[in-house]
């Protein structure tokens, strides 16, 4: 595990920032993984009311965006950090946009479930949508951990299971596609479907450059738009 200090400063007030910071953006995450395992439940297990509460508590995922932003802002203006607080601070400000779009992705999956509750359940695509759930739903816990523990190691793994959930969409969507040619009755509710596994590809992604913001962060390296096996090279790791 990578370590990244921080609290070490003559000002009490500046520790307690850098930490108010940590804090908030992992109560932020947490909300947003409630609202993607929420979402996927909404769609599996037809139901509108959590549906409908994951559309609701959006506001909340955006309000902390809002919130944390500017907590940013103030911490630049007042205490010019430099070096690893400099990077904490802007890695900070980049994951909560990343998290924030996750909400806006989960948000799309209820409403997908409203949906299709009104139009009558798919024929096809929820053991995929299940699945694919299942695997970024790891992705999102795995990510607030690599932060929580400014760990590399753990981030150069999201970045991993990303491929794979980016493999599984692509196996999806190319058996929903010929399932929709086979049955055209079925497009509008299957395609329901695909929006949803589409949004769940998605919030893998901003996953991924989560881990890529905590890479940043504890070493100083850009490995945005770049191979996990370049990322390996760059960490100094053997290729598995």
């Amino acid at each position: 595990m990578d370590k990244l200090s921080i609290g070490q400063h003559i000002s009490g007030q500046f520790n307690a920032d850098l930490e108010a910071l940590k804090t908030e953006l992992l109560e932020m995450g947490g909300l947003v993984e409630e609202q993607v395992i929420s979402a996927v439940k909404a769609i599996t297990s037809a139901d509108s009311e959590l549906a409908e509460q994951v559309i609701t508590r959006e506001e909340e995922v955006d309000n902390f965006e809002v919130k944390l932003d500017e907590q940013c802002t103030l911490v630049l203006a007042r205490r010019q950090p430099a070096a690893g607080d400099l990077r904490m601070v802007l890695a900070v400000a980049k994951i909560i946009r990343d998290l924030e779009r996750m909400g806006d992705e989960a948000q799309k999956i209820a409403k997908m479930a409203l949906e299709l509750n009104e139009e009558g359940e798919a024929p096809r695509g929820y053991v995929e949508l299940r699945h694919i759930g299942s695997l970024v739903h790891q992705m999102v816990i795995n990510t607030l951990d690599c932060f929580a523990r400014f760990d590399v190691n753990l981030a150069l793994n999201v970045a991993k299971e990303d491929g794979r959930v980016d493999q599984e969409y692509k196996s999806a969507m190319r058996e929903l596609a010929t399932y929709m040619m086979e049955d055209p009755r079925s497009i509008s509710r299957v395609l329901n479907i695909v929006w949803a596994i589409r949004s769940l590809e998605r919030i893998g992604d901003h996953s991924r450059n989560i881990a890529e913001h905590v890479i940043f962060l504890v070493k100083g390296l850009d490995v945005r738009h770049v191979s996990v096996k370049e990322m390996q090279r760059k960490l100094g790791q053997e290729d598995d």
